[in-house]
């Protein structure tokens, strides 16, 4: 079994920064499992690591598509295994981060092996939500499949428009096809997942400072270099928030004090979401602080020291006979 670490917990928690840490104290290499950051040209609105920091370590499935380009978590499983598979062959040390665990739980535990995706009922459920919203599409989803729309929520867009997607496409419900397909865990890797859970107040407070500076280092220009660059309004990338909101500021819907006040809100209820997501995985280690605290970086440095058997002092790095022996867990 050879060790891997995965980072999770909610947006402006310091994910990144301690990431780039232990990567740097353990010759590791980042694996990038945030939905937005793999798209090129979406740098200010998803906190995209800089071109200093992806020099000081490898960074992997970063900038490998265009705004407009589909990709799904089945696309990024067997991207990611891939990309996990090549770093274990270089004896380094793959370090997980980002924000979407549903990328996380596709690369640690598998997706089932579903029907390939249907362009054309997939177009046509896109052109519904728009016309009709996606609480629409899920009252449709509740009619042909119910036990699938009971742990979709209606938010979920793209969940609720794949699992119509199979139903429509193969005249099977989703649920019995996971029956039939059940999902494939990665193997030879074993799995350290570090959760950060700071303090709520001191959370919500950063985001703000988080959302407040990327407005006014240039999300908007951002966002019009990519509308010039023939982007669509409509593409997937520009569903997110904060480039959500830019858009409804371009078009005059909104005020900027109105488009700023939005997407804190936004982020502050999507950061509350992901620690639900992540809460109810059983093989998480928590931590409460900050990733990017002194203190909190040391803490779990020696955490992972231990989990792997390495008695080194700080900053340390595993030796390639380290490298295959078994984690010891969570």
């Amino acid at each position: 079994m050879y060790p891997a670490i995965a980072i999770a917990g909610p947006t402006a928690s310091g994910k990144s920064d301690l990431a780039l840490y232990l990567a740097e104290g353990f010759d590791g290499e980042i694996v990038n499992y945030d939905s937005l950051q793999i798209f090129r040209h979406l740098d200010i609105g998803t906190a995209k690591p800089s071109e200093d920091e992806q020099c000081r370590v490898p960074h992997h499935l970063i900038d490998i598509l265009e705004p407009d380009e589909g990709f799904s978590a089945g696309e990024y499983q067997w991207r990611a295994r891939e990309v996990l598979d090549d770093i274990r062959k270089r004896n380094k040390l793959p370090i997980l981060v980002g924000g979407t665990g549903l990328y996380l739980r596709a690369v640690m535990e598998g997706l089932f092996d579903g029907p390939q995706r249907s362009t054309y009922w997939r177009d046509r459920m896109e052109v519904i939500a728009r016309e009709k919203g996606r609480e629409y599409l899920h009252s449709l989803l509740e009619r042909l499949d119910p036990p699938t729309a009971l742990r979709i929520a209606p938010r979920d867009l793209p969940k609720v428009i794949r699992a119509l997607e199979v139903r429509l496409t193969t005249g099977r419900k989703l649920s019995s096809h996971l029956d039939r397909a059940p999902r494939r865990p990665i193997q030879g890797f074993a799995f350290s997942v570090v959760g950060l859970d700071p303090p709520r107040a001191a959370l919500y407070e950063r985001i703000e400072e988080r959302v407040r500076r990327m407005w006014k280092v240039g999300l908007v220009e951002e966002v019009k270099r990519i509308l010039e660059s023939g982007v669509a309004p409509e593409a997937n990338a520009f569903r997110a928030i904060g480039y959500r909101q830019v858009l409804e500021y371009i078009d005059g819907a909104i005020g900027l004090d109105e488009a700023i006040m939005l997407t804190g809100r936004e982020t502050r209820r999507y950061a509350k979401r992901q620690l639900t997501w992540f809460k109810k995985q059983h093989s998480v280690t928590w931590f409460d602080g900050f990733g990017n605290e002194d203190d909190m970086k040391e803490r779990i440095h020696r955490y992972i020291d231990h989990a792997f058997g390495n008695s080194g002092q700080i900053p340390g790095s595993l030796t390639t006979r380290q490298l295959n022996e078994p984690s010891l867990g969570n």
